[in-house]
């Protein structure tokens, strides 16, 4: 073969392409030559990894001036921002309004205490007492006072039995269960131990011998499992030579972590002043005064709350629950019990009932006792008046459980007639309430305002949200103005306004 013939012969050779490598036409086939004779190849991506820089790459570049500067620039603006955020916290804290400290409460602060004088009428005997218990809890009731239990002869001191129960009432084992679940249900017993209650003289003639005996029987009671001992005539018991003593056995060896043992003193026929007196003077954690039912003027209802407000902790309010006196027999008229109901709710103090206010139970004829009413479901017109009643009076529960202004907030009286009254109640940042009544038998306008002088940071706003009503012309969460209210005979408010700084 000749020198041109191999030449011609390795010019082919170089415009051949390996067919792997032509590129693939749509078919599948040879796309044919290429100009100039090129081959495109195709690089897979997974050949090309970044490794990013070394150990001794990263030192030699953090070690740079360019990058020293930045990482003290961040620094500094995060200490600057950190403590920025530090200085608006303090700032925030200190000129914010310091929440008022909350007062000390007991447990007979914190709901209404529910009188059980006749265990036979309401529940048929102390062991159907123990069945009606959840009924008590729904009311939010946070003491049952019971009795008084023991057996004694009227005006006869020699058959005074304090330390054991009455047949006639029940047994030792049936109180023992009540107890248990009582407790179990967040509910304290008091326990009435009023020596001669029969009689015309609660504490008798011998006075230092019943006292020793009322200490012991309070001991006895105490240590089984009762919270708190009640008596009546609290003027005259106080006095006696060993009533420190009877204090002391009941009152003693209270510690935080221990509930509290509590006693009670009920006085009737005393003014406003002497409730105060009495207070202090006799060392008791609660008077029950009648002060409610021996005055029915709305000035001096007022004055009474003004005089006994900050005291309230050792208050006891109640419409004839000083003698176990039903509500219906000082509220007869129709409507009177949820006002008054209302009224006892919101006042400075603790509320007091006997059994059936709740559903406005109706007093019996004469000393007989009337039996409560259980069937609330029947459709008879007592039956829903019943049901409705014990609605009002446990959304009333419920509320002053919630509410700081009702449970131990601030008064201040706004209005008072002789027929109606108005008061605020208030509590550090809390919501604020006013209570307005009128008993009487005609409408009354009036207009509230605070008492003279002003009182420190205490306004009344131009308008109120009717939080519960029972006047039928002023509807709940509606606005009501202050300046001027209208209320119905025998109606209630409670009106409802927010804090503001």
């Amino acid at each position: 073969m000749n020198k041109d013939t191999e030449i011609d012969m390795e010019e082919v050779k170089l415009n051949e392409v390996d067919p792997e490598k032509q590129p693939m036409t749509g078919d599948g086939q040879a796309a044919g030559n290429e100009k100039n004779g090129s081959v495109k190849l195709k690089v897979p991506e997974d050949d090309v990894t970044f490794t990013g820089l070394s150990k001794e790459e990263l030192l030699r570049v953090a070690g740079t001036p360019g990058w020293v500067r930045t990482r003290w620039v961040l620094l500094v603006l995060f200490w600057l921002g950190w403590v920025g955020m530090l200085a608006g916290a303090i700032v925030i804290i200190v000129q914010a309004p310091r929440c008022k400290p909350i007062p000390e409460m007991n447990w007979w602060n914190e709901g209404p205490l529910y009188q059980i004088d006749d265990l036979d009428a309401f529940s048929g005997g102390m062991e159907g007492l123990e069945e009606k218990l959840d009924g008590m809890t729904q009311l939010k009731v946070k003491g049952l006072v019971l009795g008084p239990l023991h057996s004694v002869q009227e005006d006869e001191p020699a058959t005074l039995e304090l330390d054991k129960i009455s047949p006639i009432f029940g047994s030792l084992k049936q109180l023992e269960a009540v107890l248990a679940k009582a407790h179990k249900k967040g509910m304290s017993v008091v326990l009435d131990l009023t020596p001669n209650y029969k009689g015309s003289a609660p504490w008798f003639q011998n006075d230092d011998e019943i006292v020793e005996k009322v200490k012991s029987a309070a001991e006895y009671w105490l240590n089984l499992g009762v919270d708190a001992i009640k008596l009546r005539d609290l003027s005259h018991a106080s006095n006696l030579t060993d009533w420190p003593k009877l204090r002391a056995a009941v009152q003693g060896n209270r510690t935080e972590d221990t509930k509290s043992r509590g006693l009670i003193g009920v006085v009737e026929g005393a003014s406003p002043s002497e409730v105060s007196q009495l207070i202090n003077a006799s060392g008791v954690d609660l008077v029950l005064s009648d002060l409610l039912s021996s005055s029915s003027g709305g000035a001096e209802r007022i004055r009474a709350m003004d005089i006994l407000h900050p005291q309230q902790r050792n208050v006891g309010w109640g419409l004839g629950a000083s003698s176990n006196v039903h509500l219906s027999t000082q509220a007869k008229a129709p409507g009177l019990i949820r006002l008054y109901q209302l009224l006892l709710f919101t006042m400075p103090g603790t509320p007091v009932f006997t059994y059936g206010d709740d559903i406005g139970l109706q007093a019996g004829n004469g000393s007989e006792k009337p039996k409560m009413v259980w069937d609330l479901e029947s459709e008879s017109a007592n039956a829903t008046e019943h049901s409705e009643v014990r609605k009002w009076f446990k959304s009333l529960s419920d509320l002053r459980g919630k509410e700081r202004s009702l449970l131990h907030g601030d008064y201040y009286s706004l209005y008072s007639s002789p027929s109606c009254l108005a008061f605020l109640r208030l509590w550090d940042q809390s919501e604020r309430y006013i209570t307005i009544v009128n008993w009487g038998e005609k409408a009354e306008t009036l207009k509230l305002s605070l008492p003279l002088p002003p009182t420190d940071g205490v306004e009344l706003p131009e308008t109120a949200k009717v939080k519960l009503s029972t006047d039928e012309n002023q509807k709940a969460d509606s606005s009501i103005s202050l300046d001027k209210i209208t209320l119905g005979p025998r109606q209630a408010l409670l009106l409802q306004f927010p804090y503001t700084a």
